[in-house]
């Protein structure tokens, strides 16, 4: 065990919010009084405030009516304390601690202090608006957090699905900080492309050319958790005027759009968080060093004390001692080499950038909150009311010398390794305007954004893509190739087109190894699902038996399928490819046990596609626990990984035969500039994560039908449509 230095029992601090001080309360009331929130009959708060602040408390208000323990469970992960909630867990104290290694409470604080006058604003206003809600409801019960602090909201910058800290292996951290020999713990090559399946998203952007109004449109389809973001509308006296979707507990809109201007965020196959396997010395005297070129440099030593919740409700503080490089801290060894993570660490950068965005009304002010470049993990697809389109690379790239494979470690003793700072915006791959007047992207690379106007590979290192390609880049390609004079309810079908089109590359070859095989029993056992899928066009639909059958057979497939080759370009070695390159006794093995699977959980294998893959949803619980007793809906589209751009990650859990989704398409939104902008929404599920609300699951029906509702961004699209107005604190 390296590091843990200290542990001591404390006692457990009451967990109920304090009563507020009369004149600090007196304070809230003030701002409470200058915002309004207005309830549509979808649940959904549009905020108006005098001041942005005054939005930021009403926004984050309406957030924790909401769902407080969403708003609580994401600080928690963002602060590195859940362990004070949970316990040590499985994972929650190591979570925390690699947490802690990049966010250290007392360098926001100073963060904070230099932060510009408007920013600290927003944070309080964002503090003030918590702390209010829950001294006005004393039924809410924090775990942990009774009060928050402005500085706070620094810890949670970035809105994305997954920060760049989670790519940083929690069983490593664990052996080389835990129990057990670090020196002797290895790991297999890391993965450095997103999750792909389904967490990642689509963007389209169409321009005025190519669309019938000649108003430029935007898809936001962002494939993430369920229940991840809230859905709302943020107004000020000041210029604010935004509508989208917010991750619970920002005050700012992370996909959304504003009077002038929309944006997108997709997952990036950039490489931008790197490995450097340090060569450690332990000199007799002194602490530890390390080779940089000819010289040792000092390992820097950094304790961090987590507190961790017992089983009698007590607190023990442990604390570990931390080491870093003047590449980042140390999070793992392999083959007898420390292991130092490198990735982006500008909170401030980041928050600034997160707001300002949100606020730009042109695209040349929403390029320089871009010039922040404190965004290190998404693209970004966008289009404003002037018909500029464009799809921008991570703002935050680091510049490396492109010898190297930063997918794995790099020697971190060699300075040709390093970081050079960062790259220009200008040197990063971007489509703006292209001439066929369209671009997308579906966390694939941007070579083919945007057809012949797309960027060329070869213009660029390496690390500024490697992720490769996905079946989902092929079929927005092959629609936006062929449209023509787009509507709102054309750039609609083209998000929900059914159309999966690495069935129709792994379908034929499942039939061509079935007719290789000799006549016979096995043969003759499966001819049936055969020819159901021989006659299978790829199109997912609700009471499709070859979409099950497909889908059955495939997900086995997929987890059959061979890992990557050491070294080989993403571009040409995906799991897609190596899983078309699998052998017809991989295939025909495959369609057993998806017949076994379909027989044994339905009696049956002809089962309709509805009938298996499901959306429920029961309490308020992070993780659902899914019940095939309980009611549930069907909904037709399928994983992404098959190039369905609707993405629905199904699958079964313990005693269910059915799939249950929990992440793929969530918040969807449609967008057309013209010089009255329009909008149109769905949610999965529904606005409120209380069970007792009548807006806890009433979008299912639109969410399954990709049917969007008519936003009411504009104050007569909202008249009529109110449920309830009020003041926070009423």
């Amino acid at each position: 065990m390296i590091g843990k230095i200290t542990t001591a029992a404390l006692a457990f601090a009451a967990l109920g919010a304090a009563p507020a001080p009369s004149a600090e309360m007196a304070r809230w009331r003030t701002e409470a009084a200058r915002v309004t929130i207005t309830r549509d009959d979808w649940g959904i708060a549009h905020v108006h405030g005098h001041s942005d602040a005054d939005a930021a408390f009403g926004a984050i208000y309406a957030q924790a009516e909401d769902d407080f323990p969403r708003i609580e469970a994401n600080y928690l992960t963002a602060l590195g304390r859940t362990a004070e909630a949970e316990g040590a867990g499985p994972d929650a104290i190591w979570a925390d601690l690699r947490q802690r290694l990049w966010i250290d409470p007392i360098d926001l604080h100073r963060q904070y202090a230099t932060a510009p006058a408007w920013l600290r604003a927003l944070c309080r206003g964002w503090a003030d608006g918590l702390n209010f809600y829950l001294a006005t409801h004393p039924a809410e019960h924090p775990r942990v957090l009774a009060r928050f602090e402005p500085w706070m909201a620094l810890s949670f910058s970035e809105g994305s699905i997954g920060g760049d800290i989670e790519k940083v292996d929690l069983a490593g951290l664990r052996a080389f900080y835990g129990s057990g020999d670090p020196a002797s713990h290895s790991l297999s090559r890391r993965a450095t492309v997103p999750d792909e399946e389904p967490r990642g998203s689509n963007g389209i952007a169409i321009g005025p050319r190519l669309s019938a109004s000649r108003h430029a449109m935007l898809l936001i389809n962002p494939h993430t958790s369920f229940f991840f973001r809230s859905e709302l509308e943020m107004e000020s006296d000041a210029g604010l005027h935004a509508y989208g979707a917010s991750t619970w507990g920002q005050f700012f809109l992370y996909q959304g759009f504003n009077e002038r201007l929309g944006w997108m965020h997709t997952t990036s196959g950039a490489d931008n968080v790197d490995e450097f396997a340090e060569t450690v010395v332990q000199p007799s005297a002194g602490g530890p060093t390390y080779r940089f070129g000819s010289a040792e440099l000092p390992i820097e030593l950094a304790p961090v004390t987590l507190r961790v919740r017992q089983a009698d409700g007590s607190l023990v503080a442990q604390t570990w001692q931390t080491f870093r490089t003047r590449h980042g801290p140390i999070v793992r060894s392999e083959n007898g080499k420390w292991i130092a993570a490198a990735l982006m660490n500008r909170p401030l950068a980041a928050l600034e950038q997160s707001w300002l965005r949100t606020k730009a009304r042109t695209q040349a002010a929403f390029l320089r909150a871009l010039a922040l470049q404190a965004n290190s993990s998404n693209n970004t697809v966008y289009a404003d009311a002037d018909g500029h389109i464009a799809l921008l690379a991570p703002q935050f790239t680091p510049r490396r010398d492109d010898r190297f494979d930063y997918r794995a470690p790099v020697d971190g003793s060699d300075p040709a390794t390093a970081w050079r700072g960062v790259t220009p915006m200008a040197q990063l791959p971007q489509v703006r305007d292209p001439a066929g007047d369209w671009l997308y992207n579906s966390n694939d690379a941007p070579w083919r954004a945007a057809g012949t106007d797309s960027p060329r590979r070869d213009a660029f290192p390496r690390y500024m893509d490697q992720a490769g390609p996905n079946p989902r880049g092929a079929h927005a390609t092959a629609l936006l190739g062929r449209a023509r004079a787009l509507t709102p309810t054309g750039l609609r079908a083209i998000a929900y087109d059914p159309w999966s089109p690495e069935f129709t590359r792994m379908v034929p070859k499942l039939l061509a190894a079935w007719d290789r095989l000799p006549d016979g029993a096995r043969k003759a056992a499966l001819a049936q699902p055969v020819a159901a899928l021989r006659g299978w066009d790829a199109r997912w639909a609700a009471d499709s038996v070859p979409t099950a059958l497909a889908m059955t057979w495939g997900m086995d497939l997929w987890g059959h399928t061979p890992p990557a080759a050491p070294g080989a370009p993403a571009e040409v070695d995906t799991r897609w490819a190596r899983m078309e390159a699998m052998p017809d006794a991989a295939l025909l093995a495959a369609l057993d046990r998806a017949m076994a699977t379909l027989t044994h959980d339905f009696g049956r294998w002809r089962v309709p596609w509805g009938e298996i893959n499901r959306f429920q949803r029961n309490d308020a619980a992070i993780v659902q626990h899914f019940d095939d007793a309980r009611p549930s809906t069907p909904v037709p589209f399928t994983s992404a990984i098959w190039g369905s751009l609707a993405s629905f990650g199904a699958r079964p859990y313990p005693g269910t035969a059915r799939w249950y989704g929990t992440s793929g398409n969530s918040f969807v939104a449609i967008v057309e500039f013209g010089p009255r902008v329009r909008a149109w929404s769905v949610t999965a599920g529904g606005e409120s994560g209380r069970p007792g609300s009548p807006h806890f699951r009433d979008q299912t029906g639109r969410y399954a039908a990709g049917d969007l509702k008519p936003v009411y961004f504009w104050p007569d699209e909202l008249a009529g449509h109110v449920e309830r107005r009020y003041r926070p604190g009423e």
